[in-house]
């Protein structure tokens, strides 16, 4: 049996992040978006990088066909509310997660499985946490998330366990939920969709 997201996650998101969400609800969607790409081009990245591997096709050829929905979910609203799409920098989420995947096969392979787990999961929280502070329209946009969001948390790790040990898989994950709280609870410069408190 997977944990549930929230017995997986190591904390849940600070309300310090709510809060900066609220005022930077501008920064907060493009953030999403570029997200949401983000997650389409990683699994793009494991069809391309294994392509010996049926199960894993599968499901990240499903799971890229909705990551770019729901980037496209994303540029919808930003247009309907005359948000202009400008570039930000990527949080330090991501990059400080991945920096603890090793090099060598199959623990690449298991290991960026996790990483993306706990991505996923942390987004399907977020979801959750902002959801009812939100106007009516975003509220029932995120919500509408988090069903899928969920389902890719599941199928990462379902992918991880199938292809990997599970003591090892075991033991990386408490390296990366160590790690993903450390990002999680302590200061940020800037607000993103995956950031820390803003400082």
């Amino acid at each position: 049996m997977l944990p549930s997201i929230e017995e997986f996650l190591p904390c849940k998101t600070p309300d310090g992040w709510i809060a900066a969400a609220l005022v930077n609800q501008d920064i907060m969607l493009i953030d999403h978006m570029n997200c949401e790409k983000k997650a389409a081009g990683s699994a793009f990245q494991f069809i391309f990088r294994y392509g010996d591997k049926h199960d894993l096709l599968n499901k990240m050829s499903k799971l890229a066909r909705e990551e770019l929905r729901h980037f496209e979910q994303v540029l919808s609203i930003l247009k309907k509310r005359a948000i202009p799409v400008v570039n930000i920098s990527s949080a330090r989420y991501a990059a400080g997660l991945r920096a603890l995947i090793r090099n060598h096969e199959p623990c690449k392979l298991t290991d960026s499985l996790v990483v993306g787990a706990i991505i996923e999961a942390r987004s399907c929280e977020r979801f959750s946490a902002i959801a009812p502070h939100l106007d009516a329209e975003l509220s029932k946009f995120y919500s509408g998330l988090l069903k899928s969001e969920s389902r890719h948390f599941q199928d990462y790790l379902t992918l991880a366990y199938r292809y990997g040990d599970k003591t090892d898989i075991d033991t990386f994950i408490e390296k990366v939920r160590d790690k993903e709280r450390e990002l999680i609870e302590t200061p940020d410069s800037e607000f993103r969709f995956h950031s820390g408190i803003p400082a």
